[in-house]
């Protein structure tokens, strides 16, 4: 590392190596007061912790020192992790309390308990998330130039001209829905707009239809100003691609319902939205076709049981009641805001050609050794590769599967495909690879939740090309991040590897922080080839020579290095535990880190989302700081570092430590051996991550945050950081 630093500056340093320096404080609290450690009061809940998260997410919207478009961004962000949120853990503890429960989680609540709570906790969010729309970005946005229309403050003009638009665009896709003794009450599909609307029956007594807002439509409808109306004979996002005046869909629907209801007097028309259960179990030991039965599944998202319902604070109580009574909902599942609902959508308005409201562009940093024309083949064999996203480009690994499509001397390349995006080059290359006569296996996980139809365009069209595709193992997610391309050289093959913290997705490559490791490691690769074997054939291997594979030993793996870190400090003293992380939600992990805690081991934790563990507890966790990033990028690595008495050991990889990737997903954590390489990844991202005031926020034992950044300056925000100082991580090129 010395020559990198003396070519350029590199991050600071905050957190330092040395735990013998500074060691942390041995427990003082008596034994006979500390609480077990199956006490439930040890552990924060799964989805509080979650919904905090969330917080964190909603506190980027609300902070005014941000670009004005990136909070509308972080608002949307907000809005689109609640939806998930019902849809999948509020929808799962309805299930709970309607089945009954077997097993309650660590820290005891029950699914009554936990619905109650996260409904105290959330209403105070949604009424900020509404004020930071209606009163703080609106009005921003209006000052920018960026105007957010009500149908009623529009003028004559662009009346005319949308009602035109109406009658020849959005009219012939409607189908309204009445609702009396001859209509049953219709179907609300999951997450679309709805307008409740109310008419006059020419009997004299009220009527109540429904109306969903077609969403082939963009929900914000770019509109011109009074004057460039008139210039304008139909209305069409092409033609108005330089305004930026918009006005809400269902307003512009709701204004023009006496098309749809001729002769009929509308008293009233109130949006809503209902969330639906999305999680569905598929019985794959039952499936003929895992193909096709993921097909049904996915189109079952729009019936399962309705867990939410939001409404225009305007709807009178009758109708709500109406939609309460045919949706089996109780009072508290509806969420009532003077806001428009589904704010999930304005992150149409990130495509507006304004960079001074958004964060300053940057070009990813692609390493020197992968910029020339050598082929990247021969550059492994001299040295390992760190790829550090979204900071490093993500081209060099689509670069690796496209040079081995078209290597001659490639003979097989192995893949696994969690979430690709719509647009994938890591396909077209595994396609063209197999066109080129390579052997082409690749593993689709088709249950990647909400990617589902993604991966099944993609298992054909893979299929179609003559790609062996398999789709997992039973019962188990494939999350691992992994490829693998095997090479003929002389008189032998070589094996290179990939393995990664994220997804094969260059979009996501751009806003997720995520590791990559290229290597031809014959130890490591050859673990590659061997986990690939039993993930396509019946092989039933569980222990590999350096990588650790979940389900089968991982958690036995960390809990032993956690157990090693704790004999090695009672023996010499500097014991040292720093994981950074997704979520740490695991029991057996969590009281692993309470163990060596109350032995006197400094532990860092940074978790970006869920965390269970209670930092700050007497005689249990006083060594255990917590702390969490919310920032430009959604940090997504995984490092965990274990000092080990001097000889230090880092694993990064696709696993956070929570059951379901411990016991219900194919994982994969490896070491990083490689010394200058692991200094780099231990100094320059890890700690200097640990070290960050500017975005970071510290847990404390009542499960709340507070926030780090100090109240003289913006403090130290890594992530800008690493921007600024781009591969000052990198070791020089040999």
């Amino acid at each position: 590392m010395p020559q990198t630093k003396a070519a350029k500056p590199t991050p600071p340093r905050a957190v330092k190596k040395p735990p013998a320096e500074k060691e942390a404080s041995a427990a003082t609290t008596p034994l006979a007061e500390v609480p077990d450690l199956d006490d439930p009061k040890l552990f924060l809940n799964r989805e509080l912790s979650w919904l905090e998260f969330n917080r964190r997410v909603l506190e980027e919207a609300l902070d005014a020192s941000s670009p004005l478009l990136e909070r509308v961004k972080f608002l949307s962000i907000f809005s689109s992790n609640l939806d998930e949120f019902f849809m999948i853990r509020v929808a799962g503890l309805r299930r709970q309390l309607t089945t009954g429960v077997l097993t309650a989680p660590p820290d005891g609540m029950s699914p009554a308990e936990q619905l109650k709570a996260l409904d105290q906790r959330l209403s105070p969010m949604l009424e900020s998330t509404a004020s930071c729309w209606r009163e703080d970005l609106t009005p921003k946005l209006k000052r920018a130039g960026i105007k957010i229309l009500a149908y009623a403050d529009l003028k004559s003009k662009q009346r005319k001209l949308l009602r035109r638009h109406f009658k020849s665009e959005i009219f012939p896709a409607l189908t309204p829905l009445a609702f009396d003794p001859g209509h049953p009450f219709p179907h609300i599909s999951n997450l679309s707009i709805n307008l409740a609307v109310v008419i006059s029956h020419p009997s004299g007594e009220e009527r109540f239809a429904r109306l969903k807002v077609p969403h082939i439509f963009p929900r914000l409808l770019r509109i011109p100003t009074e004057e460039a109306a008139e210039a304008y004979e139909r209305l069409g996002f092409e033609e108005l691609s330089g305004s930026n005046h918009f006005v809400w869909l269902e307003e512009v629907v709701a204004a023009n319902l006496d098309l749809l209801f001729p002769g009929i007097d509308i008293i009233a028309a109130y949006p809503f939205r209902v969330t639906r259960d999305a999680d569905f179990e598929i019985e794959e030991d039952e499936a003929s076709d895992l193909l096709e039965a993921m097909e049904e599944i996915v189109g079952q998202r729009h019936f399962g049981f309705a867990v939410r319902l939001e409404i225009d604070d305007h709807m009178p109580e009758k109708i709500r009641d109406i939609l309460m009574h045919n949706l089996a909902l109780k009072p508290y599942q509806v969420h009532s805001v003077d806001a428009p609902i589904g704010l999930a959508d304005v992150i149409g308005l990130m495509k507006l050609d304004r960079p001074e409201l958004k964060d300053q562009p940057f070009l990813p940093f692609v390493p020197p050794s992968l910029a020339g024309e050598e082929s990247i083949f021969s550059v492994l064999t001299r040295r390992n590769v760190l790829l550090y996203h979204p900071f490093d480009s993500f081209n060099p690994i689509v670069d690796f599967i496209r040079e081995a499509a078209r290597d001659p001397d490639v003979i097989t390349i192995k893949q696994t495909l969690y979430r690709v995006g719509p647009d994938s080059p890591i396909v077209k290359a595994l396609m063209e690879a197999r066109q080129n006569g390579k052997q082409v296996a690749v593993l689709v996980e088709l249950k990647a939740r909400f990617d589902e139809t993604n991966n099944i365009v993609w298992a054909k069209a893979l299929e179609n090309a003559g790609v062996h595709v398999v789709y997992g193992l039973v019962g188990l997610k494939t999350h691992a991040k992994m490829s693998l391309v095997v090479r003929r050289e002389g008189e032998g093959i070589t094996r290179y590897a990939h393995l990664g913290t994220g997804n094969y997705n260059p979009v996501t490559a751009r806003i997720y922080t995520d590791l990559g490791y290229l290597t031809s490691d014959p130890e490591l690769s050859t673990d590659v080839s061997d986990l690939f074997n039993a993930l396509t054939g019946y092989s039933r291997k569980e222990s590999y020579r350096k990588l650790l594979v979940a389900p089968a030993l991982m958690r036995k793996e960390i809990l032993g290095r956690i157990d090693r870190e704790i004999e090695a400090h009672e023996k010499a003293g500097g014991g040292h535990l720093a994981f950074k992380l997704n979520s740490l939600a695991d029991k057996a992990c969590i009281k692993a880190l309470y163990r060596a805690s109350r032995a006197g081991v400094r532990i860092d934790l940074q978790v970006r989302g869920i965390c269970c563990l209670r930092p700050g507890v007497p005689g249990v966790s006083d060594n255990i700081q917590v702390t969490s990033i919310v920032g430009r990028f959604l940090e997504h690595s995984r490092i965990y570092y274990f000092h080990n008495d001097g000889d230090e050991e880092i694993l990064t990889g696709s696993a956070d430590l929570m059951p379901r990737n411990l016991d219900g997903r194919v994982e994969t954590l490896f070491p990083i051996d490689d010394p200058e390489i692991q200094e780099a990844l231990r100094e320059d991202i890890l700690f200097a991550h640990l070290g960050d005031t500017h975005n970071a926020r510290r847990l404390s034992p009542t499960g709340s945050f507070e926030h780090l950044r100090p109240k003289d300056g913006p403090g130290v925000n890594t992530q800008q950081v690493m921007l600024d100082h781009q591969g000052s991580w990198r070791r020089p090129a040999s």
